[in-house]
């Protein structure tokens, strides 16, 4: 049962960090922590097979922490996540924890109910002593039988196994509120349950206050908008690469990139290519020392053939931005290159971080 049901949960990929989602039998929607997608109205997910979409953020709540996504993902039929209003939730009773703690594979941890009811602000919330670290949020809590108990949403960070989960009945709530299939951007007031789309401090139904925070979207940075400049210009969809702040990770083929920022002074792009062979290492090493790349460096670090590209960050500042720029976007080419061609010359398994296509 378990196994099947992780088909129907994704990582949520933002450029704020990573996150759970899940997908609900009968629903076409992907839910998942409002504080998952803050601040974005587009967001990735992936999933088991690394396979990443584009999902729009049609509905939120930021008081009961939690948001619908609308995906091109379809629904996997048989394998699905059971919400049932009259499922009860016991003391001391099983639970399991599916998600993506700190961006990692998919992971299941189990625990048990330490209270079906614990009672925090004005709300209350199911506890566990199961394991849950940042990236579980958003994602499933599960009885034995698929079930949905609750949805995982935060811990007390100075406390051992002291998790919390958004019951499935305040789920329910918003399900039967969001009754639209417009995928519009949607926040809901909390004291009528209009849902709103234009930006506005106060309800035009009610009255009631709306924090106006809940509309803004983040802006990237110059840095972000150069290297998703570079990107677009290879076909991809940036939004698809983004992997946390000034971090993207993508496949261009079956060959892992990854740009980032080091030590604040440096941009690096690279891509762990394949492991090193049994044999021919001489010539294997032959050919890497002849330089054969540039303006990229082909390296050997743990057993594994990288290619990667370093530059200062106040070069894209300089005249040779577009340059930078076109160098970043053929480093994916050649790495989708270079993985197959170290295979077939020299016999060198494909990295494990490597996508089968």
């Amino acid at each position: 049962m378990m196994d099947k049901i992780k088909n129907n949960i994704f990582k949520i990929i933002t450029a704020g960090g990573t996150g759970t989602g899940f997908l609900l039998k009968g629903k076409d929607l992907i839910i998942t922590n409002y504080h998952v997608v803050q601040g974005c109205r587009d967001v990735a997910v992936q999933d088991q097979d690394k396979h990443r979409s584009v999902a729009k953020v049609v509905f939120v709540n930021p008081d009961v922490d939690l948001a619908f996504l609308k995906s091109d993902i379809p629904e996997n039929a048989g394998n699905d996540i059971i919400l049932n209003s009259e499922v009860e939730i016991k003391n001391a009773q099983k639970i399991y924890i599916h998600g993506y703690p700190f961006g990692l594979p998919y992971t299941v941890t189990e625990g048990i109910v330490s209270s079906s009811r614990q009672m925090m602000g004005n709300r209350h919330y199911l506890q566990t002593d199961a394991a849950i670290n940042p990236g579980n949020s958003g994602g499933p809590m599960l009885n034995a039988g698929g079930e949905l108990l609750g949805i995982t949403t935060c811990k007390f960070t100075q406390a051992d196994n002291v998790g919390f989960g958004i019951l499935h009945g305040d789920l329910t709530e918003e399900l039967n509120d969001f009754n639209t299939k417009e995928e519009n951007y949607h926040v809901k007031c909390n004291s009528c349950h209009s849902l709103l789309i234009e930006e506005t401090e106060f309800c035009p139904n009610c009255g009631n206050s709306i924090d106006p925070s809940v509309f803004e979207s983040f802006d990237l940075s110059h840095f972000a908008s150069f290297i998703e400049d570079a990107l677009s210009g290879i076909g991809m969809n940036p939004i698809l690469a983004r992997a946390g702040r000034d971090f993207w990770e993508f496949h261009q083929g079956s060959a892992l990139i990854r740009i980032f920022v080091h030590r604040r002074d440096y941009l690096i792009a690279h891509s762990p290519l394949n492991k090193l062979p049994k044999k021919n290492l001489n010539e294997l090493y032959e050919y890497i020392l002849s330089k054969p790349v540039n303006p990229y460096i082909l390296g050997v670090s743990d057993n594994h053939i990288y290619i990667s590209y370093r530059i200062h960050l106040s070069d894209i500042f300089s005249k040779q931005a577009d340059s930078i720029k076109k160098r970043i976007s053929k480093l994916a080419l050649k790495a989708d290159e270079l993985d197959n061609f170290f295979m077939d010359k020299y016999g060198c398994e494909m990295s494990i971080e490597a996508k089968d296509e």
